[in-house]
């Protein structure tokens, strides 16, 4: 059995659509119909013209997309793509944030779950954060849940900001190091270094670019040689939009599992049995929607 042929023949069967994001196999990469960071991924399923939505992506995602069509069918490949990030935010981190901090707006970041996302003001993806909190009348703000993107907006911005949970952080970004950086001006004397914002401040620090993965797609045309220092699999969709210039991966073992656990097995197993279907309550929906759709306003 050729699986991408039958993936194309479920996906026309059911009209179905496959989203995936920028960490996802080559392999899912090459079938998706469309890729994208999270800000991409939330804008372009808010019209989605289809009765099914397969997201090769992570669970909050797949929930992001439910929230923004509540109507259609959503479905993860497989209950093992999850985000360890978005899961160290608990509501109690919120609530007890809010206790001394009453005035300040709630700003979550778009990894996060749809339980945490009900009470956030406006959500944020690595994208778009430092614009809106910018746009936020208020001088302190609390922030979650990654405490190097947090660290990042306070400094464009000059905000006091909180971050909640203490630790939160993406455990592919905490992989880079100094030694990294070191390693990769001695082997690419060349190249720039393109960082992204959940990367440890003082790897920040020593970028000649910090930027979402939507931000190394548009600004990869202005060098010839760069070192990508953000999960591996990026390199493969940026070699491949600018096959005349050259990305290297700055580690190696900078693996999403969450990610990673998405074959093309599961994409077809998905659209076969429609599985795995995300729901998300109502009422946390509602609320949560509200904080997604600010964000999408506020990022035009």
């Amino acid at each position: 059995m050729n699986l991408v042929e039958e993936i194309m023949r479920l996906k026309e069967e059911k009209n179905a659509i496959i989203l995936a994001h920028n960490y996802q196999l080559p392999e899912i990469q090459d079938i998706a119909d469309f890729l994208g960071d999270s800000l991409e991924l939330a804008r372009k399923v808010v019209n989605v013209d289809a009765d099914i939505i397969v997201f090769a992506g992570v669970d909050f995602m797949a929930e992001t997309a439910k929230i923004l069509n509540p109507n259609k069918k959503v479905l993860l490949p497989t209950r093992r793509a999850t985000c360890a990030m978005a899961h160290m935010l608990k509501v109690e981190h919120i609530l007890e944030a809010k206790e001394k901090y009453p005035d300040a707006p709630v700003v979550l970041y778009i990894n996060t779950m749809a339980e945490t996302k009900a009470y956030a003001d406006v959500t944020v993806t690595s994208g778009n954060a430092a614009r809106i909190v910018e746009k936020l009348e208020a001088d302190t703000v609390i922030f979650g849940p990654d405490n190097n993107l947090a660290y990042y907006v306070a400094k464009k911005t000059g905000k006091r900001i909180i971050p909640i949970p203490e630790g939160g952080h993406c455990y592919v970004h905490k992989k880079f190091t100094l030694e990294d950086v070191r390693r990769a001006r001695k082997e690419y004397p060349n190249a720039k270094l393109m960082i992204h914002p959940e990367c440890n401040p003082e790897v920040q620090e020593q970028a000649d670019l910090i930027v979402s993965t939507g931000g190394m797609v548009r600004n990869a045309c202005q060098h010839d040689e760069w070192v990508v220092f953000t999960e591996k699999e990026m390199v493969y969709r940026l070699q491949k939009l600018y096959p005349d210039k050259n990305f290297y991966p700055a580690n190696e073992d900078a693996l999403c599992i969450g990610m990673k656990s998405i074959t093309l097995k599961h994409i077809y197993e998905a659209l076969r049995d429609e599985k795995y279907e995300i729901e998300v309550p109502e009422e946390i929906a509602i609320k949560a929607k509200k904080a997604i759709e600010r964000m999408l306003e506020m990022s035009k």
